[in-house]
């Protein structure tokens, strides 16, 4: 602010010296209106002393008026003109014209009829016009207002040039500065300038920046950190969960070898024994099923978890390689656990993929058919350009389309799969589709009146 205030106090100087000149240029107004009087007074005298002197012209010379001036007669013929009025007259006349009153009435010139005894002897011109110290007042005027204009206007730019350097542009870049703040784009600080009249506030917004980066480097710290010990619970818990499929099966199996031990001391055949074993332990095998498919909807759930921690951590390695498309069939086989995939021929081919990660995205795409359609799937092949695709339909009730777009998002579940409660965490198709892209492929989803289709573009190598 201090600068300002010397800037308003230097402008100011500006602006007084500026009406000063213009007083000084414009203030001879009161000059020229007495020195027009002055020649009036003159053209008095020398009307007075033509009284005596028009019989005798020559006498007319005998003193100096100071002035140009002419004496006609009362027939417009010339009787006497100063040594200087040659050109004046010939200026407003022609060289070869006569100078006359009408003349002088025309040009504005002062004149005086010389009177005597009531007798009009002749008229005095005086060609030296009182409006001339009018016009240089006039002059000295207009060439005052033009100075003072040019002194404002430039008065005007130097504080334009200043409010500009010193307020528009820092306040713009603080302006700019702050949409990149709201960006999240804190690593370029706000410069700092000499005679800034924003520079506390400049130094505050950079001190806030650099808080607000370290804040948020804390929070990507913490959330990394977050998705480590979730990836790392993932991993853990998947070893206990297969413990316990191991434990269910071992059970089963050990029930079942007692029921056929038990039928063959009671010489019972194969049907006996397994009518018998519904009979007797159909609660207890009951049982251990149901464990198993929990423990299986628990490690698919897990799986699919630290699948996506692994994502967002940037750590789900695919490494792709040239593989035979019959690879494809084998994983369909592995993961149709009910039987109700029907495949259509496979074309023969070599397709470049990551075998475990596509058998992750099939795997997703037939569970999800599973658990909302629980109709029998269709898998149909075609070539197209550089792909493979692969099309997986279903026969169920499939989504609406306002919901196409959004079921490969993180953690999105059908409004339909709400409504029927049905169990699951909304990772399947966007581990899926994230998959398909780290494979140079692709997912896309369809759905109509005849059910859910998933297509897989699987890059040919």
């Amino acid at each position: 602010m201090k600068n300002y205030a010397k800037f308003v106090i230097i402008f100011g100087i500006c602006m007084a010296a500026g009406i000063i000149l213009f007083v000084i240029v414009s203030g001879n107004k009161g000059k020229s209106i007495s020195v027009s009087n002055e020649k009036m007074l003159i053209l008095n005298d020398i009307a007075k002393d033509a009284e005596e002197k028009m019989d005798s012209p020559d006498r007319f010379g005998e003193k100096d008026y100071g002035v140009d001036f002419v004496v006609l007669d009362n027939n417009e013929k010339e009787v006497y003109k100063t040594p200087g009025a040659d050109g004046k007259t010939a200026g407003i006349v022609g060289n070869n014209e006569r100078f006359t009153t009408e003349d002088a009435i025309k040009n504005r010139l002062p004149y005086k009829h010389v009177i005597k005894d009531e007798r009009n002897l002749g008229t005095v011109i005086l060609l030296d016009s009182p409006e001339e110290g009018l016009a240089d007042y006039k002059f000295r005027l207009v060439m005052g207002m033009i100075v003072m204009a040019v002194l404002f206007l430039a008065g005007a730019v130097i504080y334009g040039v200043y409010i500009d350097k010193n307020i528009v542009k820092p306040f713009d870049r603080m302006q700019s500065f702050a949409g990149k703040v709201a960006e999240g784009k804190l690593d370029e600080p706000l410069m700092m300038e000499e005679n800034n009249m924003f520079g506390v506030f400049t130094e505050s917004f950079d001190i806030m920046r650099e808080e607000l980066s370290e804040s948020k480097k804390r929070e990507i710290e913490l959330q990394r950190k977050e998705k480590e010990l979730i990836a790392s619970l993932s991993h853990d818990i998947k070893t206990p969960i297969t413990g316990i499929k191991l434990t269910t099966e071992l059970l089963e199996a050990k029930l079942n070898q007692y029921i056929r031990e038990e039928a063959a001391k009671t010489g019972t055949d194969a049907a006996d024994s397994t009518e018998l074993e519904i009979q007797r332990d159909t609660d207890i095998l009951d049982k251990l099923d149901n464990i198993y498919k929990k423990a299986d909807e628990i490690d698919s759930l897990v799986s699919d978890l630290f699948s996506a921690t692994l994502e967002d951590l940037g750590e789900f390695k695919v490494n792709c390689e040239d593989e035979e498309s019959g690879v494809l069939s084998e994983i369909i086989k592995k993961n149709d656990s009910k039987g109700l995939v029907v495949e259509s021929e496979l074309p023969k081919l070599i397709i470049h993929i990551d075998a475990k990660r596509m058998s992750q995205v099939i795997g997703n795409i037939i569970s999800n058919s599973y658990k909302y359609a629980g109709t029998k799937i269709n898998v149909e092949y075609r070539l197209k350009d550089k792909y493979l695709e692969m099309i997986i339909k279903d026969y169920g009730p499939g989504v609406s389309r306002d919901e196409l777009e959004l079921i490969t998002n993180k953690f999105y579940r059908g409004k339909q799969a709400e409504a029927d409660n049905k169990e699951g965490s909304g990772l399947g198709l966007y581990i899926a589709k994230s998959l398909m892209v780290k494979m140079n492929g692709e997912l896309i989803c369809y759905s109509d009146d005849t059910g859910f289709e998933v297509t897989v573009l699987i890059p040919i190598s």
